[in-house]
């Protein structure tokens, strides 16, 4: 049997792979080191530090999980260069999969501290590296594929015909939770979100004051809402029919905890606050304890709305919403879901970094690249503030202060 035809399970990784699996176990290698070498110094200055001010900031305590981040990608990536050089196709995308998820928190902890900007670019690569590998290497995936593939395009063509195209299949739940499905959840939500946001404002908080509540550089979108609606998506696909309490209340606390921690993100890692709901009372009678215990990045109230939102969502506008992204032709709708991504994406990137700059120039510092000069030029403070009505740059409360 020729290396062409050997099960996927069986087949050597080839010499690029290898190749990049040396150069992660020496660099891992070496990440390991230098830990043990500033590790014990660290500690030592931070109990000192502790001990002379009886306090730990919000910076080192950030400095102290990606260092314990870092040190586990290290290991990780050590076991991924040695499992690499000895053809275990399996293993290596096992430790793919975990080092993404690592590698996803060392960027997040990365923006935090030091903010958007060149240096994300190496650990970005990273991650896009692991994400090929972990989909090319995986034997289960490539038979998969293999099998798939020939089924894929007349099963397509079936579905679109029946009307079922992006049902899920057997007991899955009722949406296949796969990338164009869920992609699409996410933009109509963005702006289904961004209008029920706007009127609300209106109506309740500022009686006829329009606000513009956008939360992208461009278009009319709200991420939190898209990002929160396929998390509900994802929890809930399989409880569509499940007694409507249990949505809701699941619905509920998808929605706050995901609120808060971006609030928590955007103000840590930029000095950002878009909303705060500091001083909210439960009819006006007492405080309100989720305010209160969230410090004002949630509250009852708008729980209790994610809550009735994820419920409406899962049993009136997932099927409706279904419906209308089969509006477009099967034959192309990896072409144009592609298209809209990479728009998406780049919207996502030049938000995060006119953010960055924003915050730069509220600190007092001049722009000192020629990205920067360009966001200086093209999005000043007035056009941000402009845009972000709702959100004012604080850069004393984030964690770089």
């Amino acid at each position: 049997m020729n290396e062409a035809t050997a099960p996927a399970e069986s087949r050597k990784i080839g010499p690029l792979l290898k190749l990049y699996g040396i150069y992660c176990l020496v660099t891992a290698a070496a990440v390991l080191v230098l830990i043990a070498l500033i590790a014990v110094p660290l500690a030592q200055y931070g109990v000192d530090l502790f001990r002379e001010r009886h306090d730990v900031t919000l910076t080192m305590t950030l400095v102290i999980v990606q260092m314990v981040t870092m040190f586990v990608g290290a290991v990780g990536y050590v076991a991924f260069g040695v499992l690499m050089l000895r053809n275990r196709r399996r293993h290596v995308a096992q430790i793919a999969y975990a080092l993404l998820g690592v590698g996803i928190v060392n960027l997040v902890l990365e923006i935090m501290l030091n903010g958007f900007g060149d240096n994300l670019i190496y650990d970005g690569v990273r991650l896009v590296v692991l994400l090929v590998i972990s989909a090319t290497i995986d034997p289960t995936l490539v038979t998969e594929r293999q099998l798939q593939r020939k089924l894929r395009d007349m099963e397509t063509e079936e579905a679109a015909e029946a009307g079922t195209l992006g049902r899920a299949k057997g007991d899955r739940g009722f949406i296949e939770l796969d990338f164009f499905n869920l992609f699409w959840v996410f933009v109509v939500c963005c702006v289904l979100g961004l209008v029920i946001e706007t009127v609300y404002h209106m109506v309740v908080v500022d009686p006829g004051v329009y606000q513009d509540r956008a939360g992208m550089l461009y278009g009319p979108f709200s991420p939190i809402y898209g990002f929160g609606a396929v998390l509900m998506t994802v929890a809930l696909n399989r409880f569509y029919r499940a007694n409507p309490v249990i949505i809701f209340l699941v619905s509920a606390v998808i929605g706050g905890l995901f609120e808060a921690a971006v609030s928590w993100f955007m103000q840590v890692g930029f000095g950002a606050v878009a909303w705060d709901y500091s001083g909210s009372t439960i009819l006006g009678l007492f405080p309100d304890p989720i305010a209160l215990l969230f410090d004002g990045r949630t509250s009852t109230l708008f729980m209790c709305m994610w809550g009735a939102l994820g419920f409406v969502w899962i049993k009136v506008c997932l099927p409706w919403l279904l419906k209308l992204i089969n509006l477009i032709p099967w034959q192309a709708r990896y072409s144009v879901t592609a298209l809209c991504a990479a728009l998406m994406l780049v919207n996502g990137v030049m938000t995060l970094q006119s953010l960055e700059c924003w915050y730069q120039r509220e600190s007092g510092l001049p722009p000192s690249s020629p990205v920067e000069e360009f966001y200086a030029e093209h999005y000043d403070d007035a056009y941000m503030a402009h845009r972000f009505q709702s959100m004012t740059i604080t850069p004393e409360d984030s964690a770089r202060s």
